[in-house]
């Protein structure tokens, strides 16, 4: 183990989630997994990193080295599995205003959330970012959501700072990593079998700017009874 590297563990869970990374216009989808994009602006947030400002910009610099994995983990009711299930909300918004100019009456999307869903994300890299990440997520600027603000998380974010992916994975995970699913971020270009643009450059709120990410995706190897 190097003392210079450590993995930092994220919680998410809760009621709603929403993790786009391709959503746009009126119709804005969610992933099954939490997206990198939005994972980097709630540590934004925490942070208290102002939209599209040097600071932000700087620290999404120091992140890109990271690597990280995000896995599923059941939720229980009652000793049974809850199943994760989609929300499509149809939803109104009034008086937005037109590319032309003017507003528009009612301005119609519809968004959707997973329900009873709950994961955690671990993040491997260099220690002192990740100690900079953990100590934000303990005493946070500004709110954390679940991809969306009307997404709160229902426990703490912070679940812990470790040494390695393996440490990390035996602390917290409720089975073996092989046994659930999980996308990671690819160790190289090659051995990637899918490419998502969720790797952010700027959250500036006029000019977002992403570019790719190449992951690997994992099934489980669990089959139920």
């Amino acid at each position: 183990m190097c003392a210079d590297t450590a993995c930092l563990v994220l919680r998410l869970e809760g009621p709603l989630q929403s993790w786009g990374t391709t959503s746009q216009f009126n119709r804005r989808n969610t992933d099954l997994l939490p997206s990198r994009s939005a994972v980097m602006g709630l540590l934004c947030s925490a942070l208290g990193l102002p939209r599209g400002s040097g600071e932000e910009r700087d620290w999404l610099t120091r992140c890109v080295v990271l690597r990280m994995k995000a896995v599923a983990v059941p939720r229980l009711c009652r000793d049974r599995e809850l199943a994760v299930r989609r929300l499509e909300d149809y939803h109104t918004v009034l008086n937005t205003p037109k590319a032309g100019g003017g507003s528009k009456d009612c301005h119609i999307t519809r968004r959707q959330y997973l329900l009873d869903a709950a994961f955690y994300v671990f993040l491997s890299g260099g220690r002192p970012v990740l100690e900079q990440a953990a100590a934000a997520l303990q005493d946070p600027v500004w709110g954390l959501y679940l991809g969306r603000k009307c997404c709160i998380p229902s426990a703490p974010v912070f679940a812990g700072l470790f040494g390695t992916e393996e440490e990390a994975a035996r602390r917290c995970l409720p089975r073996p990593m092989d046994e659930l699913i999980w996308v990671a971020d690819a160790p190289s270009f090659d051995s990637g079998e899918d490419s998502v643009p969720d790797m952010p450059l700027s959250f500036a709120s006029a000019a977002r700017q992403f570019t790719l990410r190449r992951i690997v995706r994992h099934h489980g190897t669990r089959h139920a009874p």
